[in-house]
C-alpha cells in the first residue's frame, strides 16, 4: 500500500458538497488517510486553489499534526491540532471553496505531508511560504486529494 489520503464528502475529482463552503456552512470535510511511511513523526496539511484569479489561494495551513493521527473530523477547530497557519482570508483554520461566481468550476486540492520531525518549529498565524520553507528536506512523502466548485449566481 502506499500513503494515501481520502475525503467521504465527496469523490476525487468530483464537487465539493455547498456545505463545505462559503456558500454553506464553510466547515471542514473530514479528512483521512493511511499508509504513511516508516519514520514518519508529523504530518502537515496544506489545501489550495490554483485556479483562483489572483494566483493560488491558500484555503488550510495546517502542520506539526501527530504521527499517531490518521484524520481529521469534519468541522476542525484551530487550536484542537497541531499549529494553524493563517489561510488567504487572514484567519486561522479552514476556509471553503468561494470562488468568483461565473467564473467556472475551481480546482481544491488537499496534500498531506509525511514528515521526519515531529514538530517544525512555526507558530500560530504562520504564512504558507513559512510553512513550504520548514517543510524542505523534512518530506518523506505526500498524499492528495482534489475535489472542485463551482459559484453560479
Amino acid at each position: 500500500m502506499s500513503f494515501s489520503l481520502e475525503i467521504k464528502a465527496f469523490d476525487y475529482g468530483k464537487p465539493i458538497p455547498r456545505r463545505h463552503t462559503c456558500d454553506g456552512e464553510d466547515i471542514s470535510p473530514e479528512v483521512s488517510w493511511s499508509d504513511a511511511p516508516p519514520g514518519t513523526k508529523s504530518f502537515a496539511l496544506i489545501v489550495d486553489d490554483p485556479d483562483a484569479p489572483a494566483g493560488v489561494w491558500n484555503h488550510w495551513l495546517l502542520c506539526d499534526i501527530s504521527a499517531s493521527a490518521s484524520r481529521l473530523e469534519e468541522g476542525f477547530e484551530p487550536g484542537r491540532v497541531g499549529v494553524s497557519g493563517r489561510n488567504d482570508f487572514g484567519r486561522r483554520g479552514y476556509g471553503g471553496p468561494c470562488p468568483p461566481p461565473g467564473h467556472g468550476p475551481h480546482r481544491y486540492f488537499f496534500h498531506l505531508y509525511a514528515l521526519d520531525a515531529p514538530t517544525l518549529g512555526l507558530v500560530e498565524g504562520a504564512s504558507r511560504k513559512a510553512i513550504e520553507n520548514a517543510l524542505k528536506g523534512r518530506i518523506l512523502a505526500n498524499a492528495e486529494y482534489m475535489g472542485t466548485y463551482e459559484r453560479k449566481h
